[in-house]
């Protein structure tokens, strides 16, 4: 997103005004940056209202460390952190890795779900990746979107590194199964269509 110069500092002013604890300035972080924000809880949650909670948890945390931030940079990377870190509180707090196991369990098949993935149209990637349990969901974002190793991810959801291996294979594969569903579907309809 390429902003102008005149967005640039209204958001340095926004920011400023936050650091003073100013509701409208507040108010308006919360505005400008509301569907980045939510997009990024919306991933992880498991339905909408937690998405809402993660986020609004996410905001608090924002506008009491706001001070913390350097005005200099730029804000995105910085309330992506957070609202990525909140998911992954909420995620420990009420989940537990009731399907997870070791990746020793399963057989490496590589990387051939990225030709798949490829196909895949955003909003059709977001809904199946909800219908995912919440531990592969959380692996599978953190790795193939956030951009996370498995080092981190096993870190940050207190599991071992072969756990973050396997469900984000588990994860992946589960994908893949709900992609061809849906391509079987697509084909189905077109030859209803035809006949």
């Amino acid at each position: 997103m390429v902003k102008s110069i005149t967005q640039i500092n209204s958001i340095k002013n926004i920011i400023k005004g936050c650091i003073k604890e100013d509701r409208r300035s507040q108010k308006e972080l919360y505005r400008v940056f509301y569907a980045f924000s939510i997009a990024i809880c919306t991933r992880y949650a498991n339905n909408r209202e937690d998405a809402a909670s993660i986020m609004n948890e996410g905001f608090y945390k924002i506008f009491t460390q706001i001070k913390k931030f350097d005005i200099s940079k730029p804000m995105e990377p910085w309330i992506r952190k957070i609202m990525t870190n909140t998911a992954i509180d909420f995620y420990r707090h009420n989940l537990k890795f009731a399907y997870t196991s070791d990746i020793s369990d399963y057989e490496h098949l590589g990387d051939r779900y990225e030709q798949i993935y490829a196909k895949l149209h955003y909003d059709d990637l977001i809904l199946m990746i909800h219908a995912l349990s919440p531990s592969y969901r959380a692996v599978f974002n953190l790795y193939v979107i956030e951009g996370y190793n498995h080092e981190e991810i096993a870190e940050m959801l207190n599991v071992s590194i072969g756990t973050s291996k396997s469900n984000l294979f588990k994860a992946r594969a589960k994908l893949a199964e709900m992609v061809k569903l849906a391509e079987l579907g697509t084909n189905e309809k077109k030859m209803n269509v035809e006949e």
